[in-house]
């Protein structure tokens, strides 16, 4: 059993920043792969960054450049900083972790934090 729990979601204008936390606890496969997820209402959950215990990141194509993903394997939390933000990027964020090697184990998730970008 793996609980995460989510920090640092908000209300901010278009252009502005959000740092997002992820704090994981229980029984945690290593190595393993974190990231974080986000849902709007009506759409389906998408990939926005994942990064492995070794350090390597990837993101989604709609965040490259503006968003860096980072992790801290001592307290098993990784984290989203979110510059330059849009108002398409409204949405749910949940965080993620997996076994890196198993394919088939799609992992545990966090409850969510709300990112809201408006005038």
């Amino acid at each position: 059993q793996v609980q995460l729990v989510e920090s640092g979601g908000g209300l901010v204008q278009p252009g502005g920043s959000l740092r997002l936390s992820c704090v994981a606890s229980g029984n945690i496969f290593s190595p393993n792969v974190m990231g974080w997820y986000r849902q709007a209402p009506g759409h389906q959950r998408e990939l926005v960054a994942t990064i492995t215990s070794g350090g390597a990141p990837d993101y989604a194509d709609s965040v490259k450049g503006r968003f860096t993903i980072s992790r801290d394997n001592a307290k098993n939390a990784v984290y989203l900083q979110m510059n330059s933000l849009k108002p398409e990027d409204t949405a749910v964020y949940y965080c993620n972790v997996r076994p890196l090697y198993n394919i088939l184990n799609r992992g545990s998730w966090g409850q969510g934090t709300q990112v809201t970008v408006s005038s």
